[in-house]
């Protein structure tokens, strides 16, 4: 009996461990058809990022409740995450429980049938982050949306725009 007890008590510690085995973001665009209005939403988990913060931002608390470390991780993520052509300028990030969502605002050139994306984040810290990338275009190709998936290390990716 002690025997199944230390058993189910290893197993209900190791259980934790086991919940989170990978680390991983969503990033969400949304283009407007008609004026080239480009929205990216980042969805980031804060037990992700803070431990990112020491290589994102080493002179300060790497927490989110620090100002300059969260002001560095929207520098970061601004830098990291790029959509060729179009300069993407922060507009607004807020923490959301424990996922943090961060907001860039961009305006395309003109039309193309495909992007080209950088997506790679947090490869300094982890080397199994993973960041999938969906793609709408909005008031053209209703209800299609198109997906990458990025590892820490990968170099920017085509995609085929929806509707082209």
């Amino acid at each position: 009996m002690r025997l199944l007890a230390a058993i189910a008590l290893l197993l209900g510690l190791a259980a934790p461990a086991h919940a989170h085995r990978g680390h991983a973001s969503l990033a969400v665009v949304e283009i407007d058809a008609k004026s080239g209005a480009v929205n990216v939403t980042h969805h980031l988990q804060a037990h992700d990022v803070e431990p990112a913060l020491v290589d994102i931002a080493p002179d300060a608390q790497p927490s989110l409740d620090d100002e300059d470390a969260f002001k560095a991780l929207v520098a970061y993520v601004g830098q990291r995450f790029r959509i060729a052509g179009v300069r993407l300028a922060p507009a607004g990030q807020r923490l959301d429980g424990d996922t943090v969502v961060l907001r860039y605002i961009g305006l395309l050139k003109s039309k193309p049938k495909q992007l080209l994306i950088s997506g790679a984040l947090f490869g300094e810290t982890w080397d199994d982050h993973s960041t999938q990338v969906n793609i709408r275009i909005v008031g053209r190709g209703a209800g299609i949306t198109r997906s990458l998936n990025f590892g820490a290390h990968d170099p920017e990716k085509p995609i085929a725009l929806p509707g082209s």
